[in-house]
């Protein structure tokens, strides 16, 4: 594991456990009796969309804002703020962080972006830009708020400070599942990914980690090459799941991925969040969004039925319940909104 030691190590992880756990919430583990029967196995899931601002990113988001603090106040210097771009969990998260340590914080979200998203980061006191609904787009207007602030950009998925937070969840389901055989986990950039996986491959190596995403995201064909195969511009995934759209992984964490991920991928199509959302709210009386329904989904595929039997415990991490509830992807009238 040399490419994950040199990016951020479990000791990253642990501190940044400790930096964080009087704000975020230690999230509960359920369970489901139709699920394990469907499966065949035991499935514990990760509650994050239970987490403060409704979704895992908070955990990165302040790991990363309350260092920058630190660091700048050390030196004496009032730190100029904080700027990001983000389909919505981790501006609100950012935003959230920023107004904790006292930082000024702007969010660059793309049209399109459910209005919960959209009013939550605006409650948390940072300004809001909608900008053109691309990767590019995004980081066009990221890089005129830097250029013309010097605020300070935080990568939601790429910066290893925002990794190490994000795998504090890891700790958290080894503590409430110390058997978990393997892990669901849906993926964007790849950071609540890696830095999970950083943790579980550090503390339980026999625990398998499984990547989740839309059609159409390539990852395992990256994973198998070890090459970043993504076209370029970056590309946004056509898909429901506006949490997870971004086609390519982060830098760092595809470094980490490469080492610490099963080289299988699950491809989760639109109509299977779908189910996989209803099941959620039908079943076990949880909202969560659809990038969470993507990592639900995968339990009730042919690829899972067919995985070694000795993976007797799944953990799946429910990553986020942002959902707008006026506009399901089950209704007639439902947008992507780009």
């Amino acid at each position: 594991m040399k490419a994950v030691m040199s990016i951020v190590k479990l000791a990253d992880v642990k501190a940044a456990r400790e930096r964080i756990s009087g704000i975020i919430k230690y999230t509960p583990v359920l369970q489901c009796s139709e699920a394990d029967r469907l499966t065949g196995r035991q499935v514990y899931f990760k509650a994050e969309h239970l987490q403060s601002t409704g979704a895992f990113k908070i955990r990165g988001a302040l790991n990363a804002v309350a260092l920058l603090k630190s660091r700048s106040d050390k030196e004496g210097v009032k730190h100029p703020g904080v700027v990001t771009h983000s389909s919505g969990n981790h501006g609100q998260a950012l935003a959230r962080a920023a107004s904790v340590v006292g930082l000024p914080c702007t969010i660059i979200v793309p049209k399109g972006t459910p209005a919960c998203k959209m009013d939550a980061i605006k409650r948390f006191g940072a300004e809001l830009i909608e900008c053109y609904p691309s990767p590019s787009g995004r980081i066009e207007a990221m890089q005129k708020v830097c250029k013309e602030t010097g605020k300070v950009y935080i990568s939601s998925c790429d910066d290893p400070d925002i990794i190490a937070g994000q795998g504090t969840i890891g700790l958290e389901l080894l503590e409430q599942v110390p058997d978990v055989d393997a892990i669901l986990v849906a993926m964007s950039g790849g950071g609540l990914a890696s830095g999970i996986g950083v943790a579980i491959k550090a503390l339980r190596p026999s625990c398998r980690v499984y990547l989740v995403t839309p059609l159409g995201k390539m990852m395992e064909q990256c994973l198998r090459s070890g090459e970043r195969e993504w076209p370029n511009p970056p590309q946004f995934l056509d898909t429901i799941a506006e949490g997870i759209k971004l086609q390519q992984a982060g830098h760092n964490a595809f470094k980490i991925l490469q080492e610490v991920a099963e080289k299988e991928v699950f491809e989760i199509s639109d109509e299977e969040m779908i189910e996989a959302m209803k099941f959620s709210f039908h079943r076990m009386k949880q909202v969560i969004e659809a990038a969470a329904g993507a990592a639900v989904a995968a339990l009730f595929t042919d690829k899972m039925a067919s995985l070694p039997a000795d993976i007797k415990k799944v953990g799946v991490i429910v990553c986020g319940g942002n959902v707008d509830i006026t506009n399901l992807p089950w209704y007639d009238s439902f947008s992507k909104g780009y």
